[in-house]
């Protein structure tokens, strides 16, 4: 008899847990079981895909070297798997669904977190500039670039990220994000398919803009060089605007002598301009 009732016991908690497990639509070990690790894993092939993507898109008169475009993005690569990784581990550490818990820290890792490190970068590079420590100049390496100043900017924007993941965490644990669990994957009842929401598909989306912004925020830029280019690019259009009037004024020639002559000092001009402000 005895034995029979501790079977039934056993039994019944079986279902319990199960029914559980049917509400929370996710279970535990969801997002840490083959296919979850397998979407985790496509997804970071095409953030970095995106990273090389954005490369090519770089003017080529500014595109970084592969070295330098490595140092950059590997700083990002390392604080996203760290930032990821506590999610994961997090997200089984709250009570109910756990992709809903993912989901939530992911949403606001890329927004509030975002911000967080906009001004974590822009504290590093004022500091850099009034201390003169170049080391800690995100994006810039020194020339040769040096791998010390990589390794430094890498510790520290892993530190930055979490300063990121804990201020988040301790924003998670206001009573609200009770109530927002409860209703934002609330429609979605296939495991695999909200499993397949949360760690791949908005992500996906979410991560293009994300280490868009966030590469162009570690990237070093010489205002010197955008200088130039501008100053170039007006040069360029100015000789092009000079020569259309020579050639509709082309059967006088007192005027294109003229014109020929200004076009001359609006070069050497500019040419000075642009020397004054490279130094």
């Amino acid at each position: 008899m005895n034995f029979n009732r501790e079977l039934e016991r056993g039994t019944l908690a079986v279902f319990k847990n199960r029914a559980a497990e049917n509400d929370y639509h996710c279970r535990k070990d969801a997002l840490t079981d083959f296919f979850g690790w397998m979407l985790q894993v496509l997804l970071a092939c095409l953030a970095f895909t995106c990273l090389v993507a954005k490369r090519f898109c770089e003017p080529p008169h500014r595109r970084r070297s592969w070295r330098i475009w490595f140092y950059d993005t590997s700083k990002q690569g390392m604080g996203a798997m760290a930032i990821h990784l506590s999610n994961v581990w997090l997200a089984g550490q709250y009570k109910g669904d756990p992709c809903t818990w993912y989901f939530i820290n992911f949403l606001l890792d890329s927004s509030l977190g975002l911000l967080i490190i906009f001004i974590g970068i822009r504290t590093a590079q004022s500091l850099s500039r009034k201390k003169g420590w170049s080391a800690i100049n995100f994006g810039e390496y020194g020339k040769p670039p040096s791998t010390s100043a990589w390794l430094i900017q890498c510790f520290l924007y892993i530190g930055l990220m979490m300063v990121v993941k804990v201020s988040i965490t301790l924003f998670m644990q206001l009573n609200f994000w009770d109530n927002v669990k409860d209703f934002i994957l609330y429609p979605i009842k296939n495991q695999n398919l909200e499993v397949t929401l949360v760690m791949l598909i908005i992500p996906f989306f979410v991560n293009i803009l994300m280490f868009w912004v966030t590469d162009n925020f570690l990237m070093y830029k010489d205002d010197r060089l955008s200088r130039r280019t501008s100053l170039d690019s007006f040069l360029q259009r100015s000789r092009l605007r000079y020569r259309s009037i020579k050639k509709k004024f082309k059967t006088n020639s007192e005027t294109d002598i003229l014109l020929s002559g200004d076009d001359e000092l609006l070069v050497d001009e500019l040419n000075h301009n642009m020397k004054i402000v490279i130094a």
